[in-house]
């Protein structure tokens, strides 16, 4: 019996070793939408202090909850990214890939975020041809500045929750 206390005690630190491993965050990763935003804090209300493209390489400082604090390699920029903008692969392109399509657009990400994308949109579309979509198409067009938010937020004394930290 006390050969086996031996084997469980090493058995239990290689899966602490391994879930210690797994826990931390890597040390780089690579923007996966067209245009990633750094931001100030952790929060889709922070300032955007840095605009990153598709396949640029950041350096990960720290994770907290959906959000990644990084650092632009060679250079002073770092900030907060949301983990959906950023992914572990490497991305490599090659020169003429012109054409490369990112991983997913803002527009993709704000569809999947709410349990859509361009197929199931496409799909609720064929089924529903006698609703008129033109209002909908319109409002997408709309843009809501990062100034116009954060007034809006500040003069409703509203409070972020959820996505917005």
């Amino acid at each position: 019996m006390t050969s086996i206390k031996p084997f469980w005690m090493a058995l239990f630190l290689i899966a602490l070793a391994g879930a210690a491993l797994c826990a931390a965050p890597p040390d780089r990763m690579s923007v996966q939408v067209k245009t990633g935003q750094v931001r100030s804090q952790p929060s889709f209300l922070g300032k955007i202090t840095a605009t990153l493209a598709y396949g640029d390489r950041i350096a990960v400082i720290d994770a907290r909850d959906a959000w990644i604090h990084i650092r632009v390699p060679d250079s002073a920029t770092a900030g907060w990214m949301h983990a959906t903008a950023l992914t572990e692969k490497k991305i490599v392109l090659s020169a003429g890939d012109a054409d490369v399509d990112p991983a997913a657009t803002t527009d993709d990400l704000a569809l999947a975020g709410k349990g859509f994308n361009r197929q199931i949109e496409g799909e609720f579309k064929a089924k529903n041809r006698n609703i008129n979509f033109r209002w909908i198409d319109k409002m997408e067009t709309f843009v809501v500045t990062q100034e116009e938010m954060v007034r809006f937020i500040s003069a409703g004394t509203l409070s972020p929750r959820g996505g917005l930290q």
